[in-house]
C-alpha cells in the first residue's frame, strides 16, 4: 500500500510559520541580527560605561580623559565614600520613601477613581472624566502650583514630593478601560451573591487586572524615584532632599559634595584615590539599581497590561 504524504517545503524551517509567509532569507536574518545588536549597544554601552568610571581608579580615569570604556584598575573607593557619607545615605532613604508612600497613594487614588468612572452608572462619571481629561491640555503653570502648594503648607515638607504628583490622568484612563473590559456577568454575579462595590473591586476586578496594575505601580515608582523638580522647588533644606535632587546639585552642577574631600572648585585636597567623576557615576549607579531590581518582575505585564483589556466581556 502506498502512503501519501503531503508534499512538504524544503525550504521551511518553522513548521509554525503560516503557509502564505515566506520563509526568512539569509540577508534578511542577518539584517535583522545587525539591528538588534545596534540596538543592543547604544542602550549597554553609556551603561558599561558609568557602571565601569564609578569603578575605576584616578590614574584610568585620567588615561581615558573622562568616561572609562576599557577596564584598567577597578577599586570600589567611590562606592566606600558614598555610603559613609550621611547625605548621599539620608538621601537614598528619603528616595525609597517617597517612592513607596507615592506609589501606594497614587495607586490608591487611581484605582479607586477608574473604577468609579468605569460604572457607567456611577454619579456624574461623564462630567468628572471630562474635567480629568481637560487637565491634560491645561495647567496653571509652576507659580501657581507653587503658590497653592505653599499655602496648604507643603513646603519644606515631604508631602511636596507625592502629592501635586499623586494623579496622573493618563494613568487613569488607561485602568478606566481596563475595567471596562472586565466581563459584565462576573460582577452580576457577585452582585446576586450580596457583594457590595467594595467587594467588587477587590474580589473580582482587580484580581483580572494584575497585568495593568502592575505597569501602572511600576509607572508611578519610576517617576517618584526620578523626581527631583519637586525638590527644587519646595525643599529648601538639602538634609531632605531625594537622592536625584543631590545628583542634580553634585553631579550635573558639579558642586562640592559634603565629606568627599573637594572643594568648591571641583579639585581634591590632600592624597585622594578617586576622582570626582568616579563619585558621581557611583551616585549614578546607585540610582539604577532599585529599577533594574524591580523591572524583571514587571516587564512580562507590559504588552498585555497596556494594550490587552483583562476579561472581554
Amino acid at each position: 500500500m502506498t502512503v501519501v504524504t503531503p508534499l512538504a517545503d524544503p525550504n521551511r524551517r518553522n513548521r509554525n510559520r503560516p503557509n502564505w509567509e515566506e520563509p526568512p532569507t539569509a540577508a534578511g536574518q542577518t539584517g535583522k541580527g545587525v539591528v538588534l545588536l545596534v540596538v543592543v549597544a547604544v542602550v549597554a554601552i553609556p551603561l558599561w560605561m558609568v557602571v565601569l568610571t564609578s569603578l575605576s581608579t584616578q590614574s584610568a580615569v585620567n588615561e581615558a580623559g573622562g568616561m572609562v570604556l576599557v577596564p584598567d584598575g577597578i577599586t570600589f573607593a567611590a562606592y566606600r565614600q558614598i555610603f559613609t557619607n550621611q547625605l548621599v545615605m539620608h538621601s537614598l532613604a528619603v528616595s525609597l520613601g517617597i517612592t513607596i508612600v507615592g506609589t501606594l497613594v497614587s495607586m490608591v487614588v487611581t484605582i479607586l477613581c477608574a473604577y468609579g468612572l468605569s460604572r457607567h452608572n456611577s454619579w456624574a462619571h461623564r462630567p468628572i472624566l471630562l474635567l480629568l481629561v481637560a487637565t491634560m491640555f491645561f495647567s496653571g503653570g509652576i507659580i501657581p502650583t507653587f503658590l497653592v502648594v505653599s499655602a496648604l503648607g507643603g513646603y519644606d515638607s515631604y508631602w511636596s514630593m507625592i502629592l501635586p504628583t499623586a494623579v496622573s490622568v493618563f494613568n487613569i484612563l488607561v485602568v478606566r478601560a481596563f475595567f471596562s473590559n472586565t466581563a459584565q456577568d462576573l460582577i452580576d454575579a457577585a452582585a446576586i451573591d450580596g457583594a457590595g462595590e467594595w467587594r467588587t473591586l477587590w474580589s473580582v476586578v482587580l484580581p483580572t487586572s494584575r497585568a495593568v496594575t502592575a505597569v501602572v505601580a511600576l509607572f508611578y515608582a519610576v517617576g517618584y524615584w526620578n523626581t527631583f523638580f519637586n525638590a527644587l522647588l519646595f525643599l529648601p533644606d538639602n538634609q531632605k532632599w531625594p537622592l536625584q535632587m543631590v545628583i542634580y546639585t553634585y553631579t550635573l552642577q558639579g558642586n562640592a559634595m559634603p565629606g568627599s574631600g573637594q572643594n568648591t572648585t571641583g579639585q581634591y585636597f590632600g592624597t585622594q584615590e578617586i576622582t570626582p567623576l568616579a563619585i558621581q557615576m557611583a551616585v549614578v549607579t546607585l540610582t539604577l539599581i532599585p529599577i533594574l531590581l524591580v523591572y524583571p518582575f514587571v516587564q512580562r505585564h507590559f504588552t498585555k497590561g497596556v494594550l490587552v483589556g483583562a476579561i472581554k466581556g
